[in-house]
């Protein structure tokens, strides 16, 4: 298996605007200030998070690393509080702007896609779509560093609030047009998009490391439109696609909103 590339001590000036998140402290991991957990709820039990991944493991994922970090991160701090008690079922919920947070069992299913039973931590990956945040804070758990882009500044901005207590130092959030990728930290050891059109932006392909993965959703005319996975690897040889099971995301757009 190839060498996963790391990340870049430096990255380029860009117009997109980049904001990290708060450094945590030395010798602490994602840790949570205690005045953040919810009162009365029992969402923040270890027990709930774990019968989600019973399911995820039932369904069949089977990759431990994303299964584990996918019982790490509490999905009810970023969904709606009126949503909180289906926060762990397996169902996509709306987050705002017509958009949604993805259910646990796509995500899982993506992220181990996007691994492919790698050896440890993935290098750096684009994330596009961040949405309220929570797929970004799980793959922060999987990979050495994280760009999350967004294209619409409200849920940008929900993301940060979203993820301001948890102090990722991995995980950058921007604040740009998805299509045209992030070139200043490429090359990337994988990609994943939580939005489909009708075929791969060149600018992700370029992007993607050679040993590389990307992991999206794509529209199928010949199905009536409907979406499929698609997992692209870019080789020495050059570039190979899998279409594998129907999905349902929002469409792909370009541009800032």
């Amino acid at each position: 298996m190839k060498q996963r590339p790391g990340f870049p001590a430096k990255l380029a000036s860009s117009v997109v605007k980049a904001v990290p998140m708060a450094p945590k402290p030395a010798g602490v991991q994602h840790t949570v200030s205690a005045t953040a957990r919810p009162q009365g709820l029992g969402m923040d039990s270890a027990t709930v998070r774990q019968r989600m991944v019973q399911l995820l493991h039932k369904q069949g994922v089977r990759d431990d690393t994303v299964l584990g970090a996918m019982g790490s991160v509490e999905r009810h701090r970023f969904v709606d509080s009126a949503l909180v008690n289906q926060a762990y079922e397996d169902t996509s919920l709306p987050i705002g702007l017509g958009q949604t947070i993805s259910k646990p069992g796509v995500v899982a299913r993506m992220l181990e896609l996007l691994r492919n039973g790698a050896d440890g931590h993935l290098g750096r990956v684009l994330e596009i779509g961040t949405g309220c945040g929570y797929q970004a804070a799980v793959l922060s758990r999987l990979a050495s560093e994280v760009y999350s882009m967004e294209r619409l500044r409200g849920l940008h901005d929900k993301a940060r609030e979203n993820l301001r207590l948890l102090r990722i130092a991995n995980l950058h959030l921007l604040l740009g047009d998805g299509m045209l990728g992030y070139a200043a930290g490429a090359p990337y050891a994988g990609i994943i998009a939580a939005a489909g059109g009708e075929a791969v932006p060149q600018a992700w392909i370029d992007q993607l490391a050679v040993g590389g993965r990307l992991v999206a959703p794509v529209v199928q005319p010949q199905q009536g439109g409907g979406q499929c996975l698609l997992v692209l690897d870019k080789t020495l040889q050059g570039i190979r696609q899998t279409l594998l099971e129907s999905v349902h995301f929002v469409p792909l757009k370009s541009g800032l909103a």
